[in-house]
């Protein structure tokens, strides 16, 4: 034999099978418990939402979500399933009235933006709002569903004005074909309306796990990397169609470079 071809040891093959089940059964309890913490908080998040004043359960809820959230990407680090720098995005913690806006490679972005901020307002689908694992959750925290888009505009203006960040992705749904898809407006005339910035905001992920047709229960490998950047401030400033192509091909132009 070739001594300048290595071989692979039986004791190195044992470890990798260890490794992979380790991180399989590793994986599905980190569902499990995003699973436990969304049930869990339905019921408490409902019976405070009927109970406390609106200026009271709002800053409650959104700041519960950060704690949960935070909580659950702490389990994926110390489980060795993933690693996260996510602390560009502090800066943005004590600025009031803010448009955030990210690309949006995973279904895991909204939760990578709210465990590190404490007062985001959510752009969410009327869906969820009966849904029994987000739906309680959702309401208490003031996000805006998406039911009737001339109401949610002035709902969300209204929120930013009030001094909450509204975090919404420009492209409407996950990217489709990276590095990122076509802007909807509807975002733009938010911020229009309600005279506040728009800070973009750079998600990189090393996995295509959770994006566009990825299933929820399908095991990627492992680790999985996720960075967050902050990009240029923008003041939509003439129409919205022309603030969007704006903003599009700047961002398209940033996660295109190494």
């Amino acid at each position: 034999m070739d001594a300048s071809i290595p071989t692979r040891r039986p004791g190195s093959r044992l470890g990798v099978g260890l490794m992979w089940i380790y991180q399989t059964i590793a994986f599905y309890f980190v569902l499990a418990a995003f699973g436990v913490v969304f049930l869990g908080w339905n019921l408490p998040a409902t019976l405070l939402y009927w109970v406390l004043p609106r200026h009271v359960s709002k800053p409650l809820g959104q700041r519960a979500i950060m704690g949960g959230f935070r909580a659950l990407l702490a389990l994926m680090r110390v489980s060795g399933l993933a690693q996260f720098d996510l602390s560009a995005i502090d800066a943005l913690r004590d600025e009031p009235g803010l448009v955030i806006a990210p690309n949006h490679p995973t279904l895991l972005d909204a939760l990578l933006v709210t465990s590190r901020l404490p007062r985001v307002v959510c752009i969410t689908k009327a869906s969820l709002w009966n849904n029994p694992a987000l739906g309680a959750g959702a309401k208490l925290a003031g996000y805006i569903r998406n039911d009737a888009p001339h109401r949610l505009v002035r709902r969300a203006a209204s929120a930013v004005r009030g001094g909450s960040q509204l975090l919404i992705f420009p492209e409407g749904t996950r990217t489709t074909i990276p590095p990122l898809g076509a802007f909807k407006g509807g975002f733009a005339l938010m911020a229009r309306q309600a005279g506040a910035p728009v800070q973009t905001v750079f998600l990189e992920a090393t996995s295509p796990y959770l994006s566009k047709g990825w299933p929820l229960v399908r095991r990627p490998a492992f680790p999985l990397h996720y960075r967050a950047r902050l990009g240029r401030r923008f003041i939509v400033d003439g129409p919205a169609e022309r603030f969007c192509a704006t903003l599009e091909s700047y961002m398209r132009t940033e996660l295109g470079r190494p």
